[in-house]
Formats: C-alpha cells, structure tokens, sequence
C-alpha cells in the first residue's frame, strides 16, 4: 500500500472515531487498523484502496462522514468499497440487515473481502460465552462469499477460526 494513503485513511479513521471505544474500552479505531491487517496479513491482499476502505469501513455508518468526504478525499473506488459496508440506520433492524446483505451481495467482491475480515476481527475479539451466538452473522457472510472466486482463500481462512475458537 502506499504510505500516503495508508497515512492518509489512517488519520481519517483515527479522527472519525477518535471519541468511541469498543465494548472493551479500547479505542475503536484499533477495531479498522485491525480488519486492515486482516485483509493484508492474513487474506493477502495489499492493494492500497482496499486497505484504505479496510481502514475507514465503519467511518459512514458509526461517524459524522458521509460518502462525499470518502469520495472526495480518496476517491471512487474507497467510497464504493466503504458505501457497501454501510448499513442504513434509517431502517428496521429486520429490513436493514435484509437490505445490507442485498447491497453486499450486489457491490463490488472487495466489499465482501472487507466484510470477511470485520467478521474475522469481530468474531476474534468477541467474548467465549458470546461466540456461539455470533456464528449465524460468520455464516450469511461465508454464504454470501461462496461464488466469489477470489475470496475462496479468505473464507477458508475464516471458517477455519471459527471452528478453532467454538470448539475450544
């Protein structure tokens, strides 16, 4: 990734999220830098727009960011990937998540690559008695991935944690 837009979608984030804090008071922002990692590291892919909407992925929905301020500081590309992991707070819970899932299916496959990884980090850092619970949400994205080529390696990767840490 280029150092001036992970320099860039780094002070972003941080300052997006710069008063929230997990469930855990670590700072949130520690959650994007995370999932960012997740798509590097772990998944193996370090193409810089992905890790900058890796980064700024809660930024639309959890901060005072619209898709404007992604798109004209990080352009097209960032903004989609970040728009699509976007849930529409406006809505039911029922209809948002019917509609989130619709929208991640029909968005480019680098928003569901971000998505896998914030389910990764999510289910990773979620509490013992917690994760049973947690593994529908691991299940509708690996079947929303299941027909995405390039994810095949990430989604293996996740079930793979899963079973790790549900059957400690």
């Amino acid at each position: 990734m280029s150092n001036s837009l992970w320099q860039e979608a780094s002070a972003f984030a941080s300052n997006a999220h710069a008063h929230q804090t997990r469930n855990d008071g670590t700072p949130y922002v520690s959650h994007c830098f995370r999932v960012a990692m997740t798509v590097d590291i772990i998944f193996g892919f370090d193409n810089s727009e992905v890790l900058a909407a890796a980064l700024l992925h809660d930024t639309i929905e959890d901060c005072d960011v619209d898709y404007d301020d992604i798109l004209e500081q990080f352009g097209r590309n960032v903004a989609d990937y970040v728009a699509v992991m976007t849930k529409d707070m406006r809505l039911e819970e029922t209809i948002r998540e019917i509609e989130y899932d619709k929208q991640l299916a029909e968005g480019p496959w680098q928003g569901r690559l971000i998505k896998l990884a914030d389910v990764y980090d999510n289910f990773s850092d979620i509490q013992e008695d917690k994760r049973r619970g947690f593994v529908e949400k691991v299940q509708r994205v690996l079947l929303l991935t299941e027909n995405d080529a390039e994810l095949q390696g990430s989604r293996q990767k996740l079930q793979q944690l899963v079973d790790e840490l549900v059957s400690c």
